[in-house]
């Protein structure tokens, strides 16, 4: 009896489990659903079947993901990198006019003129995420505290540079590279796709996202096995810096002109997007799809929202709500399964 009763309770509370990790999926099915709902009650309708709907909630979508993809490595590192927004602004920026350089001063073609400005983009990203790794591991700086700094610093580079405005950009390529298709798949959606399946590999089957894992659930468990978690810490924040730079080149693209600001309300849909995903904020849990599910509800929020007609300030009110549930969601987890508690 006693055996059948453990049985029964481990199932449970596999069951549980699962419920909790699959959380970001379930709601963003429900999400899919109220909007269906909506749709073919009110406007007669498909939400879901139809391409336009679709390609809008990817771009939506790509964005916040590109910052959430590093982001998803430093929270699981039990860090926070709140510099991400101007460093994607920085990136924009920086982006616009190394190509308008290129194609202007440099005479280089188009083509090359668009790569260089991409390049340089990432490239300038090296550098805040390079001082944030080296404030936090070496100086022991806080990581709210250090990157919290280089938003300000960033911030600051990123107007200075766009001379308080918006940079504009001449070149067809790069326009191609934000707004053009594949087979009706947008380039942007087809980018971070290839983006995301890179960094799944790195955080799932590299030592670099085992020693993330294994630094974010206790440093100095970490520290005893050998792990290098100053050199760990630096590469961390550089990589989450690097995917900014990414979405701060890629905006120049979509939108034809670089801008410091481009990033600013981004901050918060990357933290969300990894929270909501089932990451949590204390470190040594997270995982790349659940970051894509979290960035994916955001972006249905937004775009559905906006598809029914609701004021987009409900937006700001709708995903902050999300991401009290999924914390939530996410303290029962720890005290109902055993796991690893507040400190």
């Amino acid at each position: 009896m006693t055996a059948t009763a453990t049985s029964a309770r481990q199932e449970s509370h596999g069951l549980l489990s699962m419920i909790v990790e699959l959380r970001a999926w379930i709601f963003l099915l429900l999400l899919v659903i109220f909007f269906e709902v909506w749709a073919r009650s009110a406007y007669g309708q498909s939400f879901v079947i139809n391409a336009y709907n679709l390609q809008a909630i990817g771009i939506f979508a790509t964005a916040p993901l590109l910052l959430g993809l590093g982001q998803t490595f430093v929270i699981i590192s039990a860090g926070i990198d709140l510099s991400v927004g101007f460093t994607m602004g920085l990136a924009a920026v920086v982006s616009a006019h190394a190509a308008n350089m290129a194609s202007g001063v440099l005479g280089l073609d188009l083509f090359t003129a668009m790569l260089f400005g991409l390049v340089a983009g990432i490239g300038v990203a090296l550098i805040p995420g390079l001082v944030n790794g080296l404030l936090i591991a070496k100086l022991r700086v806080p990581p709210f505290i250090g990157t919290l700094g280089m938003y300000g610093v960033a911030r600051g580079a990123a107007y200075l540079l766009a001379g308080g405005m918006t940079v504009p950009v001449s070149n067809a390529w790069y326009a191609w590279i934000g707004n053009g298709r594949v087979l009706g798949v947008p380039i942007l959606v087809i980018i971070t796709v290839i983006v995301v399946l890179l960094m799944h590999y790195l955080l799932s089957q590299t030592r670099f996202g085992q020693h993330t894992y294994a630094f974010g659930a206790s440093r100095a468990a970490a520290v005893r096995s050998g792990i290098n978690v100053s050199s760990l810490t630096i590469k961390l924040y550089v990589l989450s810096a690097v995917c900014a730079g990414l979405a701060g080149a890629l905006y120049s693209g979509r939108f034809a002109a670089g801008a410091a600001q481009a990033g600013e309300p981004l901050l918060l849909d990357s933290i969300a997007a990894v929270v909501i995903g089932g990451a949590s904020l204390f470190g040594g849990s997270g995982n790349i799809a659940g970051t894509v599910a979290g960035a994916l509800v955001i972006a249905t929020i937004q775009y559905g929202l906006v598809f029914i007609n609701v004021e987009p300030f409900w937006q700001f009110v709708a995903v902050g709500v999300v991401i009290i549930i999924s914390v939530l969601v996410d303290q029962s987890q720890r005290r109902l399964l055993g796991g690893r508690k507040d400190e």
